[in-house]
């Protein structure tokens, strides 16, 4: 399964890593050098959550990032995996 969050699609994304050596300027030296350059990965922080929906009285299994998680926590979990399109609205 790819790492990629159910709410905010947040997934991996990619960078550089810099090393780096010598002594600061303005610490007396003639400055940072850059000896290399890394390709690297930040990794979403991904938890399986099994979240209660009041307003269904069941409760929804998603794989969400902690930020989801606050915004579930802030706006409430019916509206929020409603806009994501993980749950319908019961029927009437």
């Amino acid at each position: 399964m790819s790492r990629v969050c159910q709410i905010t699609g947040k997934k991996t994304a990619v960078g550089n890593s810099h090393a780096r050596r010598g002594l600061e300027k303005r610490k007396g030296g003639v400055g940072k050098k850059t000896t290399g350059i890394t390709r690297r990965q930040f990794k979403v922080n991904l938890q399986w959550k099994t979240i209660w929906v009041p307003e269904l009285k069941r409760s929804v299994r998603v794989r969400i990032s902690t930020h989801a998680l606050r915004t579930i926590t802030k706006n409430g979990a019916y509206r929020v995996l409603l806009e994501a399109g993980l749950i319908k609205p019961p029927k009437a």
